[in-house]
């Protein structure tokens, strides 16, 4: 019998697609895809785009720090998220963010229980997505673009998280 809906193999080759794709999209351009010395019609709204890139690259490294504080709290999750964080560290980097290995830090308290560190990291991906897709409405086309690449990845990363025995290390779709 068939397997019908969205596969984590499937899943993985989209998330991907969609971190290359924005990776790729960020290098495009005059500007080198970076709207963080303002937009090339200048003005008011070049500030507003910086600000947001500040910001949503703010959200995004908080998300980076979350990962690093679960992977050092439960080490056997390693495996499984470090290429997510790795992503997420890209999405960082790509918004104008600080780019910066994996190491101490991360936000909050991490849950003692794997599983519900994995679901707080679901959570915290869902809303970082969310604020990206909320900043879609303002954004100029270049932005635009990235965020929706940026929410998407962030999206699946959430189902990746959600999914008991999906990822990357935890040999996805056979």
């Amino acid at each position: 019998m068939g397997h019908t809906g969205t596969t984590r193999r499937h899943a993985l080759v989209v998330t991907g697609a969609l971190a290359a794709g924005a990776l790729t999209g960020c290098a495009d351009g005059p500007s080198g895809g970076r709207d963080g010395d303002g937009p090339r019609t200048g003005g008011a709204s070049g500030t507003t785009t910086a600000a947001a890139r500040r910001a949503l690259a703010g959200a995004s490294g908080a998300l980076r720090d979350q990962y690093d504080a679960v992977i050092a709290a439960h080490p056997a999750l390693a495996g499984r998220l470090t290429p997510l964080r790795s992503s997420v560290a890209a999405h960082v980097t790509a918004l104008g963010g600080t780019a910066r290995t994996a190491g101490p830090g991360g936000t909050g308290r991490v849950p003692a229980e794997p599983a519900a560190a994995l679901r707080a990291l679901a959570a915290a991906e869902r809303r970082v997505s969310d604020a990206h897709t909320t900043a879609l409405a303002d954004a100029e086309p270049e932005l635009a673009r990235l965020l929706a690449s940026v929410a998407a990845a962030g999206a699946v990363h959430a189902y990746l998280l959600a999914e008991p025995g999906a990822g990357p290390a935890n040999g996805g779709a056979r």
